[in-house]
């Protein structure tokens, strides 16, 4: 949306007056279009300065949360036909037991040169290299569950940027205040329900530490010590949230106000 400021507009009451009018009305109607400063001249030597102002857009930066997490580790392979796993990194120590070719144990640890613990069935043990072993590199993939929804409710929110702020308002389509924005996104973009208030809201859930928000995340502020004021977290150090009605529905850093409360429902 353009706001436009009218910053002067002269005409003369003369036979040309409703020319310089019309011409002064067309550069109003093309300053929505063009926004900026822009001197017009009317058909009939009359001048108008109409300077057009747009207002700031709201650029959101989101953070999606990675859905797939890859760990690296190492296990221990058998290359000869039989290894003995000793009780202590010592030839002299009692076998665990007899590995076979093609086994494999997770490492534990390297307590001497050439040794490694390993985890076998028959419990820990200790392998030398040297006797017929190996160690290999594996990469283990893990599915973070929440974190489809965390970018799912995110984007989500992002949809109603700019929608007006309406004090007990419960649909950013027709107007809303801030719980009732978090609850209208999260009910309707992760599934999850609720209490109506902000200071209900962030008694769900658990809290989480500044440093480990992601998001997703509800971050609570407060006035006088009492949580009056509710945003969503999107990642990047920002947060979407239903301000005021002068502002509606906007983007703002995360610590615009001093957060109180961190809280995921996710």
């Amino acid at each position: 949306m353009n706001y436009l400021h009218i910053q002067r507009a002269i005409f003369k009451k003369n036979s040309a007056g409703s020319r310089a009018i019309k011409g002064a009305v067309l550069g109003l109607l093309a300053a929505v279009f063009f926004p900026g400063a822009l001197p017009l001249s009317s058909l009939g030597g009359n001048s108008a300065v109409i300077t057009a102002y747009a207002a700031p857009k709201q650029e959101a930066n989101p953070q999606k949360e990675a859905s797939v997490y890859t760990t690296v580790g190492y296990v221990c392979r058998i290359d000869g036909p039989e290894v003995t796993v000793y009780k202590s990194a010592n030839i002299k120590a009692p076998a665990v037991k007899q590995a076979r070719r093609g086994e494999s144990f997770s490492i534990l640890g390297y307590p001497a040169q050439g040794w490694i613990l390993v985890e076998t069935d028959a419990g820990k043990g200790y392998v030398k290299l040297s006797d017929g072993a190996s160690v290999l590199e594996t990469t283990v993939q893990t599915v973070d569950k929440s974190a489809a929804a965390r970018n799912q409710v995110v984007e989500y929110a992002l949809e109603f940027v700019g929608s007006r702020y309406v004090y007990g308002g419960n649909d950013p389509r027709t107007g809303v205040d801030c719980s009732g924005f978090t609850k209208y996104v999260m009910e309707n973009g992760a599934g999850v329900r609720l209490n109506r208030s902000s200071g209900s809201q962030a008694a769900q859930g658990r809290e989480v530490s500044p440093e480990n928000r992601r998001p997703g995340d509800l971050i609570f502020y407060s006035s006088g010590g009492r949580i009056n004021h509710v945003a969503l977290y999107i990642g990047n150090d920002q947060v979407v949230h239903a301000s005021t009605e002068k502002t509606g529905v906007k983007i703002s850093n995360w610590d615009y106000r001093k957060p109180y409360k961190i809280v995921s429902v996710l």
